[in-house]
C-alpha cells in the first residue's frame, strides 16, 4: 500500500517533466538560463577547485589534483540525481515535504528507508565529516589569504611579522565562523540545492573572469583584476540581497519582508558578464608596465607545460 501511494504521489507531480519549475513564463525561463550559466561556469571558480593549486608542488600534480577534484564533484552531482529520484520513488514526495528538513531531508530519509537506523547513522556521519572538512578547508584558506594578501601586503605594506600574520589569521577564522553561523541560521529551512546555485554564481562572478584573463590575455593587469573580482563579487551579492531569494516570496529567507527589485532568483546572467566587462574596463583604465606582458607569457607557459613551477615553489 505504501508503494502504491508513493507511486501515485510521484505520478501526480510529474517530476520527470522537463522544465517543470522554469517553464511557466518568459522571466522564469531567463531565471533557468541564469541558473544554468552559474552552475556551468561556477565550477571552475569554486574554492574547492582553486585550493588544489596551493596544495601541490608542481604543475603536473596540480593538473592531476584538479582532474581528480572535478571528477569527484561530477560523480557527486550524478549521485544526487540518483538520490533525488530514488527518494521520490521509495520515500515519497509527501513524506519528504512533511519532514523537518523538507527537501534537504531526502537523502537521510532514503537511507533510513533502505537500511534503517544504522544506515541513517552512517550517512549522517559521512555528511557531518564532509561538511566539517569543507568548512575547515575554506576557513583556513580564507584566513590565510586575508592575513597574507590584505593585512600583510595592503595594510602593512609587506612589513608585517609572521607572528602578526598568524594572529590576524586566527582572528579571521573566528570572524568567518561567527558570520557563517549567523548566515546559516538565516538560511535555515532553505533548499540547500538552491543556496549552492547562489554560491556557484558568486564563484563564477568573482573568480572566473580573472582566471581566464590572467591566462589568455596579455594586456590584463592588476587594475583589471581588481575591477573584475570586486565588481563581480559586489554586483552578485547585491543582486542576491535584492532578489526573491532573500525577500518578497513565501520561500525567501525573509518571507515577511519585501525589499526585492531584481526579478531573478539567480543573478549569474547579469553579474558574470558584468565581471568580464569590468575586467576589460579596468585593464584599459589601468597602466600596463612593460614587464606585464612577459609575466603573462611566463604564467601561460607554466600553466600549460609546468616549466619553472618547481623553482618558483622552492622560493
Amino acid at each position: 500500500m505504501a508503494s502504491n501511494s508513493t507511486d501515485e504521489a510521484v505520478a501526480g507531480r510529474d517530476i520527470l517533466a522537463p522544465g517543470a519549475k522554469y517553464g511557466i513564463s518568459g522571466m522564469t525561463r531567463i531565471d533557468f538560463i541564469s541558473l544554468g550559466i552559474a552552475l556551468v561556469l561556477g565550477t571552475a571558480g569554486l574554492p574547492h577547485v582553486l585550493m588544489r593549486f596551493y596544495t601541490v608542488p608542481t604543475a603536473k600534480e596540480a593538473r592531476r589534483s584538479v582532474t581528480w577534484a572535478i571528477s569527484l564533484i561530477g560523480a557527486f552531482y550524478l549521485f544526487t540525481l540518483v538520490l533525488g529520484y530514488g527518494a521520490a520513488k521509495m520515500v515519497g514526495p509527501d513524506v519528504i515535504l512533511n519532514a523537518p528538513g523538507k527537501e534537504n531531508a531526502a537523502a537521510p530519509l532514503l537511507a533510513f528507508e533502505l537500511g534503517g537506523t544504522i544506515f541513517l547513522a552512517v550517512i549522517s556521519a559521512v555528511a557531518f565529516a564532509t561538511i566539517l572538512a569543507v568548512v575547515a578547508g575554506l576557513a583556513i584558506t580564507a584566513s590565510a589569504s586575508f592575513a597574507h594578501d590584505i593585512y600583510a601586503s595592503v595594510l602593512k605594506h609587506g612589513k608585517a611579522t609572521e607572528d602578526e600574520q598568524v594572529r590576524v589569521s586566527r582572528i579571521t577564522v573566528v570572524v568567518i565562523g561567527l558570520v557563517s553561523i549567523v548566515l546559516g541560521i538565516l538560511a535555515m529551512g532553505q533548499n540547500i540545492a538552491f543556496l549552492v546555485a547562489l554560491a556557484f554564481a558568486v564563484a563564477a562572478s568573482a573568480n572566473l573572469p580573472t582566471l581566464l584573463y590572467s591566462l589568455f590575455w596579455k594586456k590584463f593587469n592588476t587594475t583589471g583584476a581588481l575591477f573584475s573580482i570586486y565588481g563581480g563579487l559586489i554586483s552578485c551579492l547585491l543582486l542576491i540581497v535584492f532578489s526573491p531569494a532573500v525577500s518578497g516570496s513565501p520561500s525567501s529567507m525573509f518571507p515577511n519582508a519585501d525589499f526585492s527589485w531584481f526579478p531573478l532568483s539567480n543573478p549569474g546572467i547579469v553579474s558574470i558578464p558584468l565581471a568580464f566587462a569590468l575586467g576589460i574596463l579596468g585593464t584599459y583604465l589601468g597602466r600596463n608596465k612593460p614587464e606585464d606582458s612577459f609575466k603573462q607569457a611566463e604564467m601561460e607557459v607554466r600553466s600549460l607545460t609546468g616549466v619553472g613551477v618547481e623553482k618558483a615553489v622552492s622560493h
